[in-house]
């Protein structure tokens, strides 16, 4: 055993193939889990698995040998930030589509927690350890909009207790795939890891996964090259790829979700025709209450230029009583 490694045990849950049983009783990436078995870090019954395919039947108990991690501190980088509101002991961010939050595998820089040690001279809280500083939630690579980090671990573990007890406010637009019916809701269930395609989430049934509670109304409907809404999220909780995952759910996936929505049909070319490569959605609205003095904070960003230029395409019918001024 090399120094650093550390030595796990899974069991089976179901009969099939190594890497794909191992993926699930592991909570690991079916890829992940084949760069171990090449490797040689899986062992079953003391000898070294070679072949993922490898048939294995429910119960059998699998050694792994996870090697050590690379060092994950981040490096300060001056990488220009739009400071919404900052004070002695937080920091709002408007951050920009396509920008990383912490440093991961496959970006080790530019992110903005690179951005964040320079901005901050490297006064960030340090409860998410040397690889995410700060860092108290999450918005995806691709989703614009408002996200809050801690300069001190007393502003971070009071910005952590609202974020568990689901007392923030937060608020997203997003412009999803057709006219949902009913044009309000609320979309509940339980979120965890899909078991089919391990890069994505999805809705679990049996008590799996993690209770995700999502309201949405209606703002307008949109119609031009294709069926469209513009909708506003609201989270009651905050589970990974959570609007994303709900509104697919219901059939109105985000346009530009390459992801959980369609890859085809009648809006395929004009998104492409204004290079909308991303999910179309933003952080528009964050609310929370500033954990060391108890005053009320609420932000507010407005719509970036690409989803501005996605709306252009279509026609607005705006729903009874429910226009709003759009940021």
């Amino acid at each position: 055993m090399s120094a650093g490694e550390v030595i796990r045990q899974a069991i089976i849950g179901a009969e099939g193939r190594l890497d794909k049983a191992l993926a699930d009783a592991a909570g690991a990436s079916r890829e992940r889990v084949k760069a171990l078995i090449a490797q040689g870090r899986v062992s079953l019954a003391g000898r070294i698995a070679r072949q993922p395919s490898l048939k294995v039947a429910a119960g059998t108990s699998v050694t792994i040998r996870e090697p050590a991690p690379l060092p994950a501190e981040a490096g300060a980088e001056a990488i220009a930030l739009a400071v919404v509101y900052e004070d002695a002991d937080l920091i709002v961010i408007d951050k920009p589509a396509g920008l990383v939050v912490h440093p991961a595998a496959g970006h080790r820089a530019g992110t903005l927690v690179n951005a964040l040690l320079h901005h901050c001279a490297g006064q960030l809280s340090g409860i998410g350890g040397v690889a995410r500083p700060g860092i108290v939630h999450r918005i995806d690579k691709d989703t614009s909009g408002l996200i809050v980090a801690a300069k001190n671990d007393a502003a971070h573990e009071g910005l952590a207790r609202q974020f568990a007890a689901h007392t923030l406010e937060r608020a997203y637009l997003a412009v999803v795939e057709g006219h949902p019916r009913p044009a309000d809701g609320t979309l509940a269930g339980t979120i965890g890891r899909s078991p089919v395609n391990r890069k994505k989430m999805a809705l679990l049934a049996d008590g799996r996964g993690k209770r995700a509670v999502t309201r949405y109304c209606t703002l307008e409907r949109l119609s031009g090259p294709g069926a469209a809404a513009l909708v506003e999220c609201r989270l009651e909780t905050g589970r990974t790829h959570q609007i994303r995952v709900h509104m697919a759910s219901i059939g109105h996936g985000l346009l530009g979700d390459t992801l959980y929505g369609r890859r085809g049909g009648p809006l395929l070319k004009p998104l492409a025709g204004i290079g909308f490569t991303r999910q179309a959605l933003h952080a528009a609205t964050l609310g929370f209450t500033q954990p060391i003095t108890g005053r009320n904070l609420r932000f507010a960003s407005p719509l970036p230029a690409d989803m501005r230029e996605l709306l252009a395409l279509f026609d607005a019918d705006v729903v009874s009583g429910r226009q709003i001024a759009i940021p």
